[in-house]
């Protein structure tokens, strides 16, 4: 059976991302970072919202393509630099997404769509939008904050709870106390949120 352009697309969203130089290990494997990052994505949004739409799932899938490829240290290492960083990254994993999906034949508004939602507008006023950074937040709490704790003083972890946390929808949130967490993961997620 011929692959649709939906497959098509993950697929070479999934080539982009495997070329990361950059490996993260999970399993007793390594993994380039960000494929497994986008696999974890898309699992977790299927999980969170299983009717997705096609752009939602692209979206999901693409949120970090090729995001090695814009270093941090290009920007100064302040709030100002971390954010100008940020979006030079949204911009860049839009196009990159954009030029893929003309590739396979997508019709300029199903791209038009699927960029908004790579560049997270209208969050808390767009269910996709506010679907996605559910699920970005949802992602980091599985399976990176337990390591991001551990390298951190407290007081920095529940300053970063607390802004993940604003960044959610109720859904969301109820989503997230349902992850798995240590003790003193789950006592620090409570401390930010009481």
């Amino acid at each position: 059976m011929k692959p649709t352009r939906f497959e098509i697309a993950i697929a070479l969203i999934d080539k982009k991302n495997s070329e990361d130089i950059n490996t993260y290990h999970s399993h007793g494997l390594d993994f380039p970072k960000e494929l497994l990052y986008a696999q974890r994505m898309s699992q977790k949004l299927l999980q969170f919202k299983p009717d997705a739409s096609r752009a939602l799932q692209i979206a999901a899938r693409a949120q970090h393509i090729c995001r090695w490829k814009i270093a941090r240290d290009e920007y100064p290492m302040d709030r100002v630099g971390y954010l100008k960083w940020r979006e030079t990254l949204k911009k860049m994993h839009a196009d990159i997404t954009a030029d893929i999906l003309k590739e396979v034949g997508y019709e300029d508004e199903f791209i038009e769509r699927v960029s908004f939602l790579i560049n997270k507008k209208l969050i808390k006023k767009n269910e996709e939008s506010q679907a996605i950074e559910d699920v970005i937040c949802l992602v980091f709490l599985d399976y990176y904050f337990e390591e991001f704790a551990a390298k951190h003083e407290d007081e920095k972890v529940i300053d970063i709870l607390q802004k993940t946390w604003v960044k959610m929808s109720e859904e969301g949130h109820a989503e997230a106390l349902k992850i798995k967490y240590s003790d003193k993961s789950l006592a620090l997620i409570k401390q930010a949120i009481s």
